[in-house]
Parts: C-alpha cells; structure tokens; sequence
C-alpha cells in the first residue's frame, strides 16, 4: 500500500531541514521541498484523523516546534489534511497558488500572531450598572415592584438590554484603542461561550510582543477582577495565512 502523507504546515524553501520531533500516530516528522515550498508532513497511519483534543495537540506541537527552532514565517495547513502523493499537492496547490502562496508569506515575514480572548460575569456587570445609573435601577425595580402591562415589560428589557450592551462594547473599545495601534493587522471573531465578549487575533512584529503584553497587563490591571483575559503569544498564524 503506498504512503499517504499527513500534512502540517508551508514554510518558504529551504524551511526546516531536520526537526527531531514525532507528530501524529509517533511518525517522524519529515519535509518535502516543491518549488519554493517546503512542506512538514509525517507518513498517515489512518484515514481519517478525529478532531480529538490529543491529535488537535500534536498537529499544534509539530508547527510550534518548528517556530521555536527559528522557522517563524509559516502557513499552517487546516488539521486533518492527508494527500496521496505529492503530484496531488504540486497539481492542486502549488501550481495553482504560486503567486498567492508568496504573498501570503511576504505578509507574514518577521511577524507573529498574538490572540486575546476577555470573559466577564453579566450578573456582575449588570448589578454594577444599575448601581450606577439610576434611571436604569428605577425601571427595573418597577418591574419587580408594579403590575405593568406587557409592553412597559419589553420596553424596560430593552432598555437594559440596550445599556448592558453599550457597556460591553465600551469594554471591548478599550482593548481596541490600546491594541490596534501596536499591530500590523487586526481580526475579530465571533465569541465562543456566553461570557466571552472579545476575541481576536493580532499580527504583530516578532519583536514588539513584550510591548504588546505589556499594553494587555495595562488593560487588565484597569479593571482588577471584573475581567478574565487569556493572552496567546505563541501561535501558528492561522487568522492570517488564508487563501483567497
């Protein structure tokens, strides 16, 4: 049966010439240079590889690895890609995507890509704002204290819907005023759970990353606990390395 290749990442060629590191299944971790393309792979021992936590893992581990040893400007490849051979990947991506493929690396030369996620606590929040803003703490206590028709009820809710609104986007404004000035480029996502209000990604030069923390610790030690952010400064530059 001929080999099947798992496929991690691009790097420009020459790229990695020997990482001593095992990827997916305890394969060695090998490189296959097309043209001015070098790609990480390691032989597939499976079909199909589940989006577990522990594989999810090992394909992060490999690209991370090859950052730490120098490699830094790289285009990691979407978890779970296998190709038959390597006419395959020089038929559909490298011919096709030449151009692209150079450019997407020239935008990533000498820079990394930082991620910041911040959670608050809505109940938290909202008991703060009614303590601050009376009008608002008077219409709700008319919901808890009168018998009020049903549009006053949708009324008042919006109202506060509204406000809890305004004070999260005055949050997250916050974070964009000190952040964005400091990167290159700048993407937000959606939120993941319920409590996250902020999520997005930052490529900024490799070097101003210790600037870059610091303005996230500012930020953070300007609201004390209300806030929970997790700062990423170590990743594969997924948000930014994607094809047209």
């Amino acid at each position: 049966m001929a080999d099947r290749y798992y496929l991690y990442g691009i790097f420009p060629a020459p790229g990695p010439v020997e990482l001593p590191l095992n990827g997916l299944d305890e394969q060695v971790v090998q490189t296959q240079q097309l043209g001015n393309f070098t790609f990480l792979y390691s032989i597939a021992c499976q079909k199909r590889y589940l989006s577990s936590r522990k594989n999810l893992l090992g394909h992060e581990k490999v690209l991370e690895a090859a950052m730490e040893q120098g490699h830094r400007t790289l285009l990691p490849l979407q978890f779970g890609l296998i190709v038959e051979s390597w006419e395959q990947v020089q038929e559909d991506l490298v011919i096709p995507h030449a151009e692209d493929l150079s450019q997407l690396f020239n935008r990533l030369d000498g820079c990394r890509e930082v991620s910041v996620k911040v959670q608050w606590e809505p109940s938290t929040e909202l008991e703060m704002m009614m303590a601050e803003d009376a009008d608002l703490r008077a219409q709700r206590d008319q919901l808890e204290g009168t018998q009020l028709g049903m549009e006053q009820v949708i009324f008042i809710g919006q109202q506060i819907e509204a406000a809890m609104e305004a004070r999260k986007q005055g949050i997250v404004e916050q974070f964009r005023q000190a952040l964005t000035p400091l990167a290159k480029d700048v993407l937000e996502n959606a939120p993941q759970t319920d409590v996250m209000i902020y999520n997005a990604a930052y490529l900024i030069p490799w070097e101003s990353e210790a600037q870059f923390s610091q303005a996230v610790d500012a930020i953070d030690s300007t609201f004390g606990d209300r806030l929970r952010i997790r700062y990423n400064n170590f990743t594969a530059p997924y948000n930014f390395a994607q094809l047209n």
